[in-house]
């Protein structure tokens, strides 16, 4: 997670120089971003990440020789940086594959520039971020093709305060810290406490796993 002010460093990932290009036009150093490298394929974000440490990945699905599925996960597994996949409405399957990867949030290629702003921002916080565009659509996906419920995870569900299970419920809708604060009366402040203490119940490291958690689990049902 970044300070507030400091600028945001991110690697762009897609393997069409038009979408790079308007990627590179829209996330500016004076609005304080500041683009350290780019790919054309999955396959070099490893070592790019490696050379330049930025704060965000901007990782485009679908790539000809590794997609962003599986770079997702990759870096996953090496515990950063965050992901925020650039999806179209036609990639239901694979959003729900680039969420199981690790993919702390979506945005649709076609959304505003304000839009891929606030994306990049979220993420870089360490918030996540969900299109509203996909989110119900994402996630409908994601729960066709759940996982069987492990005993270990009932118990650890059990264990979450009645607040903790709204907050946990609000988050598998897709609502912000805001959003959250707003509908349960109670400062953000007490909101991030409340996620903090359910990641580690949960054993969950980011939002984007705990939305999985809630869908899996029948906490959030989807529309």
């Amino acid at each position: 997670m970044i300070s507030e002010h400091a600028d945001i460093s991110v690697l762009l990932v897609d393997d069409q120089d038009l979408v790079r290009s308007g990627l590179r036009r829209i996330l500016r150093r004076r609005d304080g971003f500041v683009i350290v490298a780019e790919c054309s394929d999955g396959d070099e974000v490893a070592a790019a990440v490696t050379a330049h440490s930025p704060d965000v990945v901007v990782m485009d699905l679908r790539m000809k020789r590794v997609d962003g599925i599986e770079a997702t996960r990759r870096l996953t597994q090496r515990g950063a940086p965050p992901v925020l996949a650039l999806t179209t409405f036609n990639e239901d399957e694979l959003l729900s594959g680039a969420l199981r990867a690790g993919a702390a949030g979506f945005v649709l290629k076609d959304s505003s520039a304000e839009e891929l702003i606030r994306a990049v921002r979220a993420v870089a916080r360490g918030d996540g971020y969900l299109d509203p565009g996909v989110t119900s659509r994402v996630l409908s996906t994601y729960r066709r093709s759940v996982r069987e419920r492990r005993p270990s995870d009932t118990v650890a569900a059990a264990e979450l305060t009645v607040r903790e299970l709204d907050v946990l419920t609000l988050i598998g809708a897709g609502r912000s810290n805001s959003e959250i604060a707003e509908e349960l009366f109670i400062s953000e402040v007490t909101v991030k406490s409340h996620i903090g203490r359910i990641f580690q119940k949960l054993e969950l490291r980011d939002r984007a796993a705990a939305i999985v958690y809630a869908y899996d689990h029948g906490i959030v049902a989807p529309r």
